[in-house]
């Protein structure tokens, strides 16, 4: 059944189900929670049968629906009904294509929450069948992706192109989950950037730098990390330079096979982890910059992909996009922010001559 014909206003909560994949998950989880808290039902769907139905002790009166990755059909029941999937479930180098063909055959929204250069390149050039399905397909909507994506768009503004990108991560800790650290395994495929205009492989070992974050953060070493934001963001704004960078606390805990995984901190299952993305925007010698700071890096993502969903199906938008391009960046920042307090972002919106910032 196609997203298109459902007899209700698009976009908005209804009684067509919001398929989760990889419910069960960590983020999963989160992605659970804030739909029932924005009135959505959600269906919870994944490859585990034992541990869907265990989840749904959880949230009495919810759909189950268990399909393996490999299994086209079970898939196909799965979405069945449903007005989009959210697909939180990777490595997405191995689970991203079948959820997103079953999306298609569908006719229904696609979002994830994929941090994976390789398998977010591969879902965009998938632009013209998602055109024929009639379906917005958002991948990287999450974190990792779709927040620098945000910031960099709402920066732009009206820039349709820019000189040069920068975007930096700052964790004050990285407790990875069990997810993380399999896609880390499963994802060997080489990092990339853009210098000159085309994509250039990050060299090994890769370039370090201090950046001057905000507090509590302050000035901390980074090293070159480019994630899925530079896919997002060089999808739909042209730069001759765009790199991304990270400090080097989180990459520390990530090497520890010691570092236990997330602890929640509260009721709602958040961690205690602090996190900053801030993005530095130059073009013909101006610049401006956005940043955002908030807690917990698999928690926001719930809140960013779902808000990302609501917009392009809302929207109606049609095709392979990139977050920023599922509505108006700003006001999803806006939004994120108004819902919740430990979440902030600064936009520096007029251009200042790079000399007088100190650039």
């Amino acid at each position: 059944m196609s997203a298109g014909t459902n007899a209700h206003p698009i976009g908005q909560p209804t009684a067509a189900p919001i398929a989760v994949y990889g419910a069960y998950g960590h983020t999963g989880r989160f992605v659970v929670a804030e739909l029932l808290r924005r009135g959505w039902t959600p269906r919870l769907c994944g490859r585990d049968g034992e541990r869907l139905l265990a989840l749904a002790e959880a949230f009495p009166g919810l759909q189950v629906a268990a399909a393996a990755i490999d299994d086209a059909a079970a898939l196909d029941r799965a979405l069945a009904g449903t007005q989009a999937v959210i697909h939180c479930a990777g490595p997405f180098l191995d689970t991203g294509a079948p959820v997103l063909d079953a999306a298609l055959r569908a006719g229904i929204g696609y979002f994830d929450v994929c941090a994976e250069q390789a398998a977010v390149a591969a879902a965009y050039e998938r632009h013209d069948e998602a055109l024929a399905a009639g379906i917005a397909a958002v991948p990287a909507a999450a974190f990792y992706g779709g927040l620098a994506d945000l910031l960099a768009s709402a920066a732009c503004a009206e820039w349709q192109a820019a000189d040069a990108i920068e975007i930096a991560v700052a964790l004050d800790s990285w407790q990875p989950t069990l997810g993380t650290r399999l896609t880390g395994q499963r994802n060997q495929v080489p990092r990339w950037v853009i210098e000159d205009g085309r994509q250039a492989r990050v060299p090994n070992p890769a370039p370090q730098r201090d950046w001057d974050f905000q507090a509590p953060f302050g000035r901390q070493p980074t090293t070159l990390l480019p994630l899925s934001e530079i896919v997002t963001v060089s999808r739909h704004l042209p730069c001759r330079r765009l790199h991304s960078y990270m400090n080097l606390t989180p990459l520390q805990d990530l090497r520890d096979q010691a570092t236990p995984p997330p602890r929640p901190a509260d009721a709602s299952g958040r961690s205690a982890q602090r996190f900053a993305v801030e993005v530095t925007v130059r073009r013909n010698g101006d610049m401006r910059r956005a940043r955002a700071q908030g807690r917990d890096i698999y928690a926001i993502s719930a809140p960013l992909v779902v808000e990302t969903m609501e917009r392009a199906l809302r929207g109606a938008k049609r095709g392979m996009l990139a977050p920023a391009q599922a509505g108006d960046p700003g006001a999803m920042l806006a939004a994120l922010a108004a819902a919740d307090p430990d979440f902030a972002v600064s936009l520096e919106a007029d251009a200042e001559r790079e000399a007088s910032a100190g650039a």
